[in-house]
């Protein structure tokens, strides 16, 4: 994994966090990609501990484990990712993402988001950065 140099812009969460959110909501929400250089695909059993081991229920619970920034950069970042912002305008995007209606927490609203693991690494690709070189 890459050091973290001073040009990397600060997203107020880690990449190795946004990337485990990643990984748990991909495979939550049934979009995780395969592994193409596999002989064989996961046998059932292996199928059914995976989901058991990432269902929504602990995918809310690691969103409220975080601290309130690490939340609104998520939902900022998934944001970003659908298109309602750019990196250039990240600030605007905390602002809003901070602004949560009728105090909705941060899972709830990254749950309604389609496919809200996909939209957070796009939003940090936006920064020229990428989750898939992350250790995890």
């Amino acid at each position: 994994m890459a050091e973290p140099s001073e040009d990397d812009p600060d997203l107020g969460i880690s990449l190795e966090t946004v990337a485990t959110i990643v990984d748990h909501a991909r495979a939550v929400q049934g979009t995780e990609i395969p592994d193409l250089d596999a002989e064989e695909g996961p046998d059932a059993a292996e199928s059914a501990e995976i989901e058991d081991e990432f269902d929504e229920d602990s995918l809310r619970a690691a969103i409220l484990a975080l601290n309130e920034d690490e939340q609104t950069a998520l939902i900022a970042l998934a944001m970003v990712g659908r298109g309602d912002f750019t990196s250039e305008e990240w600030d605007e995007a905390l602002a809003q993402a901070a602004e949560r209606e009728g105090g909705t927490d941060a899972a709830e609203i990254l749950l309604a988001m389609d496919n809200f693991g996909d939209l957070l690494a796009e939003g940090v690709a936006d920064f020229g950065l990428s989750i898939e070189d992350v250790d995890r």
